[in-house]
């Protein structure tokens, strides 16, 4: 009894420790955020075009896709996963200053050059973050742990980039120096991601290779160790020869057709809605100075903010109810979101925007919050539901994060190329119209995925349908 009380202790000590990590991971886990402010940093005092920056928005895409999915499948082998994880962190890093340091309109090819190299050293980061949460929580303590996640990632985000903001504003127009919030931040998320140690990680657990661990399955768990399956084709067998589970191999994985059907529709969603954010700050910064680039800055405060209560949301909420209706409330909002930044637009005309057109074009960053936000977590808990048992959580979460990145990568050059050549009015009503197309087809082909078991844990159980009615299709 005192072991287990021990051992419950440990684990709480290190979901508090994994917390604060989370906070100051902010804005450098996917590297999206930074890659934000560097456009409208690039676009107002760089003097790039919006092609380039969509350039470099491709090149950082297309090296996150390259690198996504062999990162998820090195964190489902790896025991040193928080050394991964630190080394990612400080590179992407590295990469940031560097562009901030050396960006000039005379060595765009090494900006694209860096934008590759960071592109690939994020992909390191959410599959090493959600294996390490995986691991220390089990897969039935995802929901919880995952919006908590979320919600400290949203939050550091939005004290960082606001502080950022607020530095380039006073010093502008020295704006580069707003990107010297990212190594403070990195320097506190490694120390805190380093006071978890390896065996506070069950890295069996941590690849989905059981589908659930609840407080009795953890209690009753054996210690042998689980044998890991780097066979690629068909598996003739679920267990290796001393009776351990053994993995799914990654062709077995991509026979199930609703994560195929999972990945297209991340694809879709990134497709629509990965250039909005930057269209929207450099609507609020072209020409307007350095009322422009605090504008930009509060375009992602606000949605951050507003995705911490997102994030909580599902926490809250889809583990009691499931995880389509939260899912289809954040791919509805993106058309919605674009209808009215095209009316906006279209009132706005050939004039300068006023105060109070900047501020209502400024509080569509609210919707962003909900969708993106509702996204951002209901992703990860998804391919979790799809992944359980088959000891490829990592690598199922690369794929389907490499989804989002191609889907990401082709949306930046997308609205760049539509803004630059056909306006921004133009490119709000292309992406509601492109947008409408995953909503749809999440609503009419893919099932629930909660599993059974965690809905009727919940105290909510009969009304989701359990993941094995669709595995019987794999």
């Amino acid at each position: 009894m005192s072991s287990d009380l021990e051992k419950k202790e440990k684990t709480e000590k290190t979901k508090s420790i994994l917390r604060w990590a989370a906070l100051f991971l902010g804005e450098l886990r996917d590297g999206l955020t930074m890659i934000n402010m560097q456009s409208a940093f690039l676009i107002v005092a760089k003097e790039y075009h919006e092609t380039q920056v969509g350039v470099l928005f491709f090149v950082f895409g297309m090296s996150q896709f390259l690198f996504q999915t062999p990162a998820g499948y090195l964190y489902d082998y790896t025991e040193n996963k928080v050394l991964w994880l630190s080394m990612a962190g400080i590179a992407t890093t590295t990469m940031t200053v560097l562009t901030a340091i050396f960006a000039t309109q005379d060595n765009f090819l090494l900006m694209v050059f860096i934008k590759f190299l960071q592109g690939g050293i994020t992909s390191f980061i959410p599959p090493g973050l959600n294996s390490i949460t995986q691991g220390i929580v089990g897969s039935s303590g995802m929901t919880g742990q995952v919006a908590v996640n979320e919600m400290m990632n949203h939050l550091g985000t939005a004290i960082i980039v606001g502080v950022g903001s607020i530095i380039a504003y006073s010093l502008y127009p020295n704006i580069g120096v707003l990107f010297i919030v990212s190594p403070i931040a990195c320097l506190f998320f490694v120390y805190f991601l380093n006071q978890i140690k390896s065996e506070d990680i069950d890295h069996d657990a941590a690849r989905g290779l059981v589908a659930e661990v609840s407080d009795e399955a953890a209690n009753a768990k054996t210690t042998s160790q689980v044998e890991p399956s780097y066979a690629f084709g068909d598996a003739a067998t679920t267990h290796n020869a001393d009776g351990t589970q053994k993995a799914t191999s990654p062709l077995q994985l991509l026979r199930d057709p609703i994560l195929l059907l999972f990945i297209v529709i991340c694809f879709l969603f990134h497709l629509s809605n990965g250039t909005v954010l930057p269209l929207v700050m450099q609507t609020l910064a072209i020409g307007n100075g350095k009322n422009g680039i605090l504008l930009s800055g509060m375009c992602i405060t606000i949605a951050q903010l507003v995705m911490v209560a997102s994030a909580k949301t599902c926490g809250t909420y889809s583990e009691k109810y499931g995880r389509k209706g939260l899912f289809l409330v954040g791919l509805g909002i993106v058309p919605i979101r674009c209808a009215i930044l095209a009316g906006l637009l279209a009132i706005k005309g050939d004039s300068d925007a006023g105060f109070f057109l900047q501020t209502v074009i400024l509080s569509t960053q609210i919707l962003d919050g909900v969708g993106a936000g509702l996204f951002g977590t209901m992703y990860i808990l998804v391919t979790s539901d799809i992944s359980g048992g088959t000891g490829r959580f990592g690598l199922t979460l690369g794929m389907t994060t490499a989804a989002m990145s191609i889907g990401g990568t082709v949306s930046g050059f997308l609205g760049q190329y539509l803004a630059q050549y056909y306006g921004y009015l133009s490119a709000y009503v292309i992406l509601m119209i492109m947008s409408l197309v995953p909503t749809l087809v999440y609503l009419i082909f893919m099932p629930e995925t909660l599993p059974e078991k965690q809905k009727i844990e919940s105290g909510q159980g009969g009304e989701v349908q359990p993941k094995s009615d669709y595995m019987e299709m794999v």
